[in-house]
């Protein structure tokens, strides 16, 4: 089985690392699992993250330059289907459709938004480009069940959606935490979302009982002068680990006692499943997205504000049995749910729906 697979947003061999990048990676290593053989079809990085016309024509000529290339290229190399993961309007799949379309073959999205507000404005042409590659799809697999109201409404005739859960690129779960270190928070340090999310959690540390606590902060970025002074009265309770490779991040996680990320705007967060994975009980407010790759358990709607956030946390940090209870919880969620086995599955069958088979 070979396939074709495309990643507009950041390609998978892109250097920087991020979220979007591990997903791309999992979702090859899913399908290689699978038996198929996985090109990657471009590395054209379509995003636009400025609404600025100038560069979206840029990057529609470089696509149409692409087009005929990967033509050629899938011929060739026979290609059996074309998957893209993470089409939407900022950085929408410029070159797939119409080389599924050329060759014949099934056209997939993984993660594939809709936006009608924003055909108009100025990501309007983009917008429409990201609408024409749903509308092609034989095939979308939706990661959180928010995406799937939209999907649904403008679902075209004879398309399928497919669930696929967010997951870990792994077969089996990592040593299980101790539960006995700090607690954890694991975020880049950057304005908006992110440093909101770092402000509910200072605003909840001051709830806590002074010296009943300890916060290591895993991550880097633009922000961190102004998070670090957000974090200053707490001296040295709070931490800043800085960025961490894999092998660093897997001691961070197998060294804490519980997650605390309250997660706003976050479409689902790796973190989560991390975390969970080794036995991490999590402390989160309940957010779209979120609620998707959680165990389930009780998370304060963020209307609630800090203290129900501050009192799940005292509960967790006094009462041992509640945390391996939560922990053996979020293990065992992750393991039925959100590793490779799962989505190799789950993919696999999505290509079977369109002939496509290993």
């Amino acid at each position: 089985m070979r396939l074709a697979f495309y990643a507009p947003l950041k390609s998978p061999d892109h250097p920087v690392p991020s979220g979007d990048r591990a997903i791309a990676r999992g979702l090859m290593a899913a399908l290689q699992r699978g038996g198929a053989t996985v090109t990657v079809a471009s590395t054209l990085r379509s995003r636009d993250g400025a609404g600025d016309s100038a560069a979206q024509t840029l990057l529609f000529n470089a696509a149409e330059a692409e087009v005929p290339q990967a033509i050629v290229r899938g011929r060739t190399e026979g290609w059996q289907a074309w998957i893209t993961y993470h089409n939407y309007y900022k950085a929408p799949d410029l070159i797939g459709p119409a080389v599924a379309r050329a060759l014949g073959i099934p056209y997939l999205l993984v993660e594939s938004s809709r936006a009608r507000k924003r055909l108009t404005g100025p990501w309007a042409g983009f917008a429409l480009a990201a609408e024409a590659a749903s509308d092609a799809a034989d095939v979308i697999f939706y990661l959180t069940h928010r995406d799937a109201e939209t999907l649904r409404r403008d679902q075209t005739a004879g398309q399928r959606l497919v669930h696929l859960p967010p997951f870990l690129a792994q077969d089996a779960l990592p040593v299980p935490s101790a539960l006995d270190g700090p607690m954890l928070a694991v975020g880049m340090l950057r304005d908006g979302d992110k440093r909101a999310s770092y402000q509910i959690i200072a605003e909840t540390l001051a709830l806590l009982p002074a010296d009943s606590w300890r916060l290591d902060i895993a991550g880097d970025g633009p922000a961190r002068t102004e998070i670090e002074t957000m974090m200053a009265p707490f001296g040295d309770a709070v931490r800043f680990l800085g960025e961490l490779d894999a092998t660093a991040m897997a001691a961070a996680y197998r060294h804490a006692s519980l997650l605390f990320w309250p997660g706003v705007n976050e479409a689902f967060g790796l973190a989560y499943l991390e975390a969970q994975a080794a036995g991490l009980p999590v402390v989160a407010q309940d957010r779209p997205g979120v609620r998707d790759v959680l165990a389930p358990a009780s998370y304060p709607a963020p209307e609630s504000g800090t203290a129900p956030l501050a009192a799940q946390i005292t509960a967790l940090l006094s009462d041992t049995n509640l945390r391996h209870t939560r922990a053996q919880a979020a293990r065992d969620f992750v393991a039925q749910h959100h590793l490779l086995p799962t989505a190799t599955a789950t993919l696999l069958a999505g290509l079977e729906s369109c002939g496509v088979r290993p």
